[in-house]
């Protein structure tokens, strides 16, 4: 909804004697010579009037001026009390359209006999039943995996780099704003959340440590009740690489020195947790963090999930950079398995060039009943979610002020997307049977009953599991961390990713596609709100929604490329979504350097051989 901002007026004086010309001003407002102190020095007498017949031209401009401010004044309070009118108004109107979803999708809409909302009824399997034959004999062309992406643009690089002036910025930097060349004490942080919270986690760690000038601790990794992985920072990421690639930048330490160490009976957990508020400003840790550092010599702030604004100095921004797709490399047994998985995705795709699609499917059972959405699995399925909800999350979704409307939820866009809704969409696009999907997943709901579909629409589906050998799995196991970074790398280099569901796996999956392919995040992003209402649609034809998907497409080529406007501290979006422009010199120079994992190098060799 618009804001509407009331016009400021400033108060009229209103004079009990509207005659007395000598106390008042001809524009309404108090004189400042008449409000004065009382004055008791006798003045001169008043000249006599000199008659005029007619008014002279400075009188005409007076009260001309007179009258167009008297009708602005009336103007503006005009307009403020039809604001105010209207502002009843427009705070009613929210209240009315959701006490009317609420009627027509919620728990009262059998009261009323209100059809179902577009949208809001899932039936998507059915229309897959009743569509299934124009499916499998479509015979039109089918969509080129190396002709999806239309829109290309020419990255800016900003000249110079600043990655090549970086260094000698920050030792100026220590110098001229921290007054000294040392160090200003130690950074501990505690990372919390899944891989990739945690590596915004570690990212944000690194530009604070350049803003304060403080030597960073390799960040350690809380234990998630929800991902329940034990790994710490080496078990994910190669410290090595990460301490040599922030040479110059930032100074990181394995842990900290004896002398501390012993201050805290050799234990980090009995340094004071320092509490640093969200998104908090360069101002707020210059102000109130950088003291308490100097004065104590170390400083542990925990949790460390978003407390960074992205609103800070290019040179600090840069870290960000550096460190998400210079200096976070995966440990050599995720990288070396990563590398076969990659290897493997584009030997099987040999009928469309070595290019694969990959697909973030979130329809695990956890994630399905979070969402709270309504399937196809009737009461027995309701029954099973509310006893799921209650044993993970404990009475949360029972409290007196959380009204649960799974068919709003749908309409809305907030169900996950299930197998066979991914497969309508993409034959829908244009993609045929001999494309080879990746599926970058834990563990689906119902797998057998839920991919039946898919794979009926796409055979070529794969999944970490069906790529590796158990014995080759078997490290992995119960380490979802680990898990999570095999799919990450195999998408991360497919030539089409689509994403289901938001979380922090598909933004940082897409700045980092943003950042080596160009610009392009390659992704297919659905609008959910419209797909909905096409799937209930009973009616709707092959050719119709096929038409409707191959809009979308489109819709996802355009945004793929979009690049937010950022002038100096003004950035409003993810630095880790859209990494251009600040990240943008990186990509001049050495590539490779930048890569996640060496399965770069066999997709760039194979991309070669096919130009």
């Amino acid at each position: 909804m618009a804001a509407h901002i009331a016009t400021a007026m400033k108060p009229k004086n209103n004079n009990s004697n509207s005659n007395n010309n000598s106390n008042c001003c001809s524009n309404g407002y108090s004189s400042d010579v008449s409000n004065g102190s009382d004055n008791n020095s006798p003045s001169p007498p008043p000249s006599p009037p000199k008659p005029r017949l007619t008014p002279s031209l400075s009188q005409c401009r007076r009260r001309l001026r007179s009258k167009t401010k008297s009708f602005v004044r009336r103007e503006n309070l005009g307009s403020g009390l039809n604001f105010r009118r209207n502002l009843r108004y427009l705070l009613l109107l929210p209240l009315l359209y959701i006490s009317g979803l609420l009627m027509c999708v919620g728990p009262f809409s059998g009261f009323w006999g209100y059809a179902s909302v577009p949208g809001s009824v899932y039936r998507s399997y059915e229309n897959f039943q009743r569509l299934w034959d124009d499916i499998r004999f479509d015979n039109s062309s089918a969509l080129q995996l190396s002709s999806v992406w239309k829109y290309k643009r020419r990255v800016k690089v900003q000249k110079p780099c600043p990655n090549s002036t970086a260094r000698n910025h920050f030792s100026m930097y220590r110098t001229s704003i921290m007054e000294s060349s040392g160090s200003s004490g130690y950074l501990i942080v505690d990372a919390n959340g899944g891989l990739n919270q945690q590596r915004s986690a570690i990212c944000n760690a690194v530009a604070v440590a350049g803003l304060l000038n403080a030597i960073l601790v390799i960040p350690r990794f809380e234990l998630n009740s929800v991902w329940r992985d034990p790994s710490q920072f080496g078990d994910i990421y190669d410290e090595e690489h990460f301490i040599n690639n922030l040479k110059g930048y930032v100074n990181v330490v394995r842990e900290l020195p004896e002398a501390l160490m012993e201050r805290y009976d050799q234990n980090i957990s009995n340094i004071p947790n320092f509490r640093v508020q969200a998104w908090a400003t360069v101002n707020y840790y210059l102000g109130v963090v950088l003291p308490i550092l100097r004065d104590q010599g170390v400083i542990r702030i925990a949790p460390f999930a978003n407390r960074l604004t992205m609103n800070v100095p290019s040179h600090i921004q840069l870290l960000r950079c550096i460190t998400n797709y210079k200096a976070l490399k995966l440990s050599p047994p995720i990288s070396s398995l990563a590398e076969k998985l990659v290897s493997r995705m584009i030997e099987r795709s040999s009928m469309t060039g070595g290019k694969y699609v990959s697909v973030h499917l979130r329809f695990e059972q956890d994630m399905v009943a979070f969402s709270c959405c309504v399937y196809d699995g009737g009461e027995a399925e309701k029954l099973k979610m509310d006893s799921f909800r209650e044993q993970e999350w404990k009475g949360k979704f029972k409290r007196k002020d959380r009204v649960i409307v799974p068919a709003l939820n749908r309409i809305e866009g907030k169900c996950p997307l299930t197998p066979v809704e991914v497969g309508l969409m993409l034959r829908g696009m244009g993609f045929d049977n001999n494309t080879s999907i990746y599926i970058a997943s834990g563990k689906i709901y119902q797998a057998e009953k839920h991919l039946a579909p898919l794979l009926e629409m796409f055979p070529l589906l794969y999944t970490k599991e069906s790529l590796a050998t158990p014995d080759e799995l078997a490290p992995f196991e119960g380490y979802s961390s680990k898990l999570a970074a095999l799919d990450y790398t195999v998408s991360l280099f497919s030539e089409v990713f689509v994403t289901t569901q938001g979380g922090n796996f598909p933004q940082f999956l897409m700045g980092h596609r943003r950042f080596l392919f160009n610009g392009h995040s390659k992704t297919i992003k659905p609008d959910k709100r419209k797909l909905v209402v096409l799937l209930q649609d009973m009616d709707i034809s092959w050719k119709a929604f096929k038409d409707e998907m191959e809009v979308m497409l489109a819709e996802s080529d355009r945004k793929g490329m979009m690049v937010p406007r950022v002038k100096k501290f003004n950035r409003k979006t993810s630095i880790y979504t859209y990494p251009l422009p600040e990240c943008a010199c990186l990509q001049s120079s050495n590539n490779s350097t930048f890569r996640l994992t060496e399965g770069a190098n066999v997709l760039n060799s194979h991309h070669e051989s096919t130009r």
